[in-house]
């Protein structure tokens, strides 16, 4: 279970470090608009926000791959 459970979240560790990097280098936290005002976070709030929903969306892609692998019906052909 432990093998199973870094193959999901040291992956998309990776994506979502990567991914907030790349958002962040192009907006910056102060110009995000949150529910039509701005918001009261400080910056280091919102990477760490948007670092967690990176990852979040890293596992989730990451557990449907694995899923999707171990699922596979031997009546159907690979392609």
């Amino acid at each position: 279970m432990l093998k199973l459970a870094m193959a999901v979240l040291w992956p998309s560790f990776l994506v979502a470090a990567m991914a907030d990097g790349f958002f962040f280098s192009v907006f910056d936290p102060a110009d995000l608009l949150i529910v039509g005002g701005h918001g009261e976070l400080p910056a280091i709030a919102v990477y760490t926000i948007g670092f967690f929903f990176f990852w979040s969306f890293g596992a989730l892609a990451s557990m449907l791959s694995i899923y999707l692998l171990r699922t596979e019906s031997p009546s159907q052909p690979p392609f």
